[in-house]
């Protein structure tokens, strides 16, 4: 896998992947331009959990009709400002086995997630579910 980054102008940076697909950061505090690298971390997080939970709970016919995760994230005070701590909060929806999602999240944050085990080095990851239809049975 490759990747690159080009300095365009100020603080506006483009990403570009061996693939061909383009990322415009914007590291001036306002964002106006694109996500910082770090916003960008936390959402390839959300992103590569998710792939995982849909995956793990279609292949256990499942029937989700939805799945949004959120991040919210501490850094350190001091550089490099790492990652410290992240919540995670899974909303899913559809008639779901509370097991099997309990058993998706916890397949996706202790075995799939490449970028969760990356991002454990340097942070506490801890999670939540909301059952946006109400709670499932056990």
């Amino acid at each position: 896998m490759n990747a690159h980054s080009e300095w365009k102008h100020d603080k506006i940076f483009e990403g570009r992947s061996e693939s061909g697909n383009i990322v415009t950061f914007d590291a001036d505090a306002a964002h106006a331009h694109g996500p910082s690298p770090m916003e960008t971390v936390l959402m390839a997080l959300c992103s590569c959990t998710s792939v995982d939970v849909i995956g793990i709970l279609k292949k256990k016919r499942q029937p989700i009709t939805g799945l949004r995760v959120s991040a919210s994230a501490q850094r350190a005070d001091s550089y490099p400002q790492v990652f410290t701590h992240i919540h995670l909060t899974y909303a899913v929806s559809g008639l779901l086995s509370r097991k099997a999602v309990e058993d998706a999240i916890a397949l996706s944050k202790g075995k799939y997630c490449s970028v969760s085990k990356m991002l454990e080095g340097s942070a506490t990851i801890d999670y939540e579910i909301v059952y946006t239809d109400g709670e499932p049975e056990p």
